[in-house]
């Protein structure tokens, strides 16, 4: 079994430059199948996730190979429409084919994703849009069979701003006859992320990061080479590393705008934050306050995956703090590891009521999902004594080496595959 080994109380301090975003990769890797030609793909993290969505490319009949943190995605040769099943119940964003290769083949066999248990995330939004369209949908034995001789741009209202609806919305209009028009879409930056994709291979999108986004359906696509954004996920846990151990950090390759919220919440918590072009430096306090509540939301509000993160914090924060999970309903489960460190923790259904201690003392706890394990090793980070975060492969998913970078600014960890 996987697993880290981390020993406490060292204060974190040095320079992380941040990698892709993993919310980035995921959906353009996807979106390669759409021209038929040659991906070049740069900062891609190594990433269990990055791994699988390669070996269902190469499933499809896609060539990929990878040279550093570049990725060069041939799916010229794209002979088939049918996902494995093995590797999509591995990992949710696999359902971000569904959109793409209906686009490119006119049909598409998916078993239902699977991924983190973080509550139920279902993909009706995606299935009620593709089928608006014009795509019919039979959904039996767990599997969903799609087909479409042509889709037609149509105008689509999103109960919902889903991330991953809006994405497979977007890769199944660009071949659409006429405009798509989606209604409520997400405002993430990643969204922003996958227009450019598109749009410098030769489609037509617009209004990302907006509530309303048009597709222009385009008849074909270019090769293309393409930069991925910073994670701001990953940029937001060093931040929080740094601030849990009384430490300083200084970040580069990442975007401070997509971070607001992230920077926001750090900064009531005592922390001293300076933002330049595309750098960001924190200096943590040597008690960090309480903050009052947190409440997730879509973008830009409060992300989701880093409710648990700042739960980490909280924990040893001089006060009481509040958090909403307004996302996921069962996204309180690292709480219950933490309390094993001897945080004081409460939950109640989606709401979380974290008293701040003395001090964590370390224990061995389980990483349940990917943002779960890492609010962990944040813990551990702070805590007296040693800590085992066991199942650490959730962490591989999102996080690129974490504990080599942790490790370069000072913490005693070590990762035992």
């Amino acid at each position: 079994m996987s697993k880290f080994v981390i020993v406490g109380g060292n204060k974190l301090s040095g320079e992380v430059r941040v990698g892709g975003a993993k919310n980035s990769v995921l959906p353009i890797m996807a979106a390669t199948v759409l021209n038929g030609k040659l991906n070049v793909l740069h900062d891609i993290p190594k990433l269990s996730d990055v791994i699988i969505m390669t070996e269902i490319l190469e499933s499809i009949g896609c060539t990929v190979e990878r040279e550093g943190t570049t990725l060069s995605i041939d799916s010229s040769g794209l002979n088939n429409y049918q996902i494995p099943e093995n590797l999509v119940r591995e990992m949710r964003s696999s359902i971000i084919f569904l959109g793409a290769i209906l686009a490119r083949c006119g049909k598409v066999v998916i078993s239902y994703p699977g991924g983190c248990e973080i509550g139920p995330r279902p993909i009706d939004l995606h299935l009620r849009s593709l089928r608006e369209m014009g795509a019919k949908i039979v959904e039996k034995h767990g599997f969903l069979f799609c087909e479409a001789k042509e889709l037609k741009g149509t105008e689509i209202q999103l109960d919902f701003p889903s991330v991953g609806a809006t994405e497979n919305i977007i890769l199944a209009a660009v071949f659409a006859k006429g405009t798509t028009t989606i209604r409520n879409a997400a405002r993430e930056p990643e969204i922003i992320d996958l227009e450019n994709y598109i749009n410098a291979m030769g489609g037509k999108v617009s209004g990302a990061g907006s509530a309303t986004i048009y597709i222009e359906g385009v008849e074909e696509l270019n090769s293309v080479e393409h930069q991925i954004i910073p994670d701001r996920i990953v940029a937001g846990t060093y931040l929080a590393a740094a601030a849990i151990t009384k430490g300083n950090i200084f970040l580069n390759n990442v975007i401070p705008e997509h971070i607001q919220s992230i920077l926001y919440k750090l900064k009531e918590c005592g922390c001293h934050i300076v933002s330049k072009n595309n750098t960001i430096r924190l200096e943590a306090p040597e008690k960090l306050i309480a903050v009052d509540s947190i409440k997730t939301l879509p973008y830009p509000g409060f992300p989701t995956d880093m409710q648990s993160q700042m739960m980490a914090l909280m924990t040893v924060s001089d006060g009481i703090s509040v958090f909403i999970e307004t996302i996921f309903e069962n996204r309180f489960k690292h709480a219950e590891e933490l309390t094993r460190m001897g945080a004081s923790i409460k939950v109640d259904g989606r709401v979380a009521i974290v008293k701040g201690v003395k001090k964590l003392t370390g224990a061995t706890v389980n990483a349940k999902d990917l943002r779960g394990g890492a609010a962990l090793i944040l813990a551990a980070l702070a805590a007296e004594g040693k800590t085992i975060v066991e199942h650490g492969k959730h962490i591989e998913r999102g996080y690129d080496h974490l504990e080599e970078v942790l490790k370069s600014l000072g913490a005693n960890i070590k990762y035992l595959k």
